[in-house]
């Protein structure tokens, strides 16, 4: 949990440089919000996502992904009106697939999204934010950023057409899934991991000859912007986002630290996605990241402060004990009471749980308005007047 709460108060501090608000959304939305604009036939929705019929007969289905969720929230609350928006956003998404390192079936993203900027300059932003939040995790200079150009739609047809010629010629050869996807979208057969589908993809024609003038100007804009920040990154032709809203710019960021799965962040451009979900055609670029894939990479951020036990003993220590505890933990100290056992029972609780110090509150000392303060990593012990035993606790706060 604590390398979970890292990553996510991280990208908290974060997203608001850049002018990002937080946001979020349902974890379970009508069926047609996730459906219509990830695609019937992708594996997503024919294969991962848990979609069910709720007490009222609706289709409802878990989040699989943030971005269409958030682009239903900004049409249907009307907020296309102050555009440029910038959100952030963490939680829980569920997908059915093969559980593996750092992938769960469910799972946990963070993710941004930049809605309403048209410019190249809007890609080069979410980049850039992504690469601040890994590198303040540690975690950038152990990835590579891999970057490719989808082109605007007149470049996707004509790659389109050209891949269907090519893979129809080897249509025997591809996987059954790739088969399928041939005929609804043959983007995604580049990125098959079937070792048949990657060999015939190896000779597929390149995406780079269908580019229009318009599509390769304003690539060299995203790439231009990248050099100017000082961000790395490798241009990688088969990196592909298969769904027809997708335009312009693809990324990843990729390790090899987690297995053949090496993506620990993602995104695109997706400016027709506003329109395919009955919005105004609204251009957008953005990212989702797993939190448990950067958990796995993050060194293991420093626990909370040791507890400071108190212990006392009798009926008289006890109420004390109880009205003490309050006032410590207000003043900012950790604290534990057990409330009930012996002294030697809780002093092993005290050892258990670790704590800093143990503050034994027993009859003898209350006659003298005080209370015996043990130190439990050297165990020496001391006397304190009650008064002054905030501040002989407060060298234990660390």
């Amino acid at each position: 949990m604590r390398r979970h709460r890292a990553v996510v108060e991280t990208a908290r501090v974060h997203a608001p440089r850049f002018g990002y608000e937080e946001i979020a959304t349902p974890i379970f939305e009508f069926t047609d919000v996730f459906s219509r604009p990830i695609g019937e036939t992708t594996d997503i929705v024919m294969k991962e996502m848990y979609t069910f019929a709720d007490k009222g007969g609706e289709e409802v289905t878990l989040r699989p992904e943030y971005t269409a969720g958030i682009i239903r929230a900004v049409i249907s609350n009307g907020l296309t009106q102050s555009l440029p928006l910038r959100f952030f956003a963490s939680g829980p998404m569920f997908r059915y697939e093969r559980p593996q390192k750092g992938r769960f079936r469910q799972f946990h993203q963070i993710d941004a999204e930049l809605i309403g900027v048209k410019e190249p300059q809007g890609d080069v932003e979410v980049i850039a934010l992504g690469a601040d939040i890994l590198g303040a995790l540690g975690v950038l200079s152990r990835a590579e950023l891999h970057l490719n150009t989808l082109g605007d739609a007149d470049s996707r047809r004509g790659y389109r057409d050209a891949l269907v010629g090519y893979f129809t010629q080897h249509a025997h050869k591809l996987s059954e899934d790739s088969r399928r996807r041939l005929e609804r979208n043959p983007l995604r057969i580049l990125d098959s991991k079937d070792e048949a589908d990657i060999a015939l993809s190896a000779a597929a024609p390149h995406f780079e000859e269908y580019l229009t003038p318009a599509s390769r100007e304003f690539f060299g804009q995203v790439r231009a912007g990248l050099d100017a920040l000082g961000i790395r990154y490798k241009l990688d032709p088969r990196l592909v986002r298969g769904l027809d809203y997708y335009t312009h710019t693809a990324f990843e960021f990729v390790t090899t630290e987690l297995g053949s799965q090496g993506a620990v962040l993602a995104g695109g451009r997706y400016d027709g996605l506003m329109g395919v979900m009955g919005g105004p055609e609204t251009p957008g670029v953005g990212w989702a990241a797993g939190i448990e894939r950067l958990a796995l990479m993050i060194a293991e951020p420093a626990p909370p402060p040791r507890t400071i036990a108190l212990v006392p003993i009798g009926a008289e220590g006890e109420a004390v004990a109880f009205k003490l505890a309050q006032d410590l933990r207000r003043d900012g100290f950790a604290v534990d009471l057990a409330y009930s056992g012996n002294l030697q029972k809780r002093m092993r609780r005290a050892d258990r749980l670790k704590a800093r110090a143990a503050v034994i509150i027993g009859d003898d000392e209350l006659k003298r308005g005080q209370a015996a303060v043990r130190d439990l990593d050297t165990g020496a012990q001391s006397d304190v007047p009650l008064g002054a035993l905030k501040e002989r606790l407060a060298s234990f706060r660390g």
